[in-house]
């Protein structure tokens, strides 16, 4: 069963920085999470410029994180207002980051995002893991 996820155009496009490398990008990312709970990181999807879907991108799991698991689930990117397309419906890749139960302190991992035509983008995220008690034990 697929998902259907809704982002407005605010939530679908992450602010990154991006040195380009010949065709290949690197991304740097930080995020924050909960031990032992799903946090999105990514939506991973190509819209060609008719609002119609073009080729999902290759997604590989470059480098995995020491603390937690990273997880890919296909879904349907619901959004409006986003380029020049009022409102799609297209399919997409998601990417979860889920921490170790028992961890606090700080992660890191990597994908590598192929999109079609061969355009390479390597997204490097630091992850920074604390309980709801900032991870202090009481």
């Amino acid at each position: 069963m697929m998902k259907r996820y809704w982002f407005g155009a605010a939530l679908f496009f992450f602010a990154s920085t991006q040195l380009v490398c010949g065709q290949s990008a690197l991304v740097e990312r930080t995020l924050k999470a909960i031990p032992g709970q799903n946090v999105r990181v990514g939506i991973y999807t190509s819209i060609r410029p008719d609002c119609t879907s073009g080729p999902l991108p290759a997604i590989r799991l470059a480098h995995a994180p020491a603390h937690g698991v990273v997880s890919v689930k296909r879904a349907m990117l619901k959004a409006t207002n986003v380029k020049q397309c009022l409102a799609i419906d297209v399919p997409a890749f998601v990417a979860f980051y889920h921490a170790a139960q028992d961890f606090n302190g700080a992660d890191e991992f990597e994908l590598e995002v192929t999109f079609s035509g061969g355009r390479k983008e390597i997204q490097n995220f630091r992850v920074s893991v604390a309980g709801a008690n900032g991870g202090q034990g009481i």
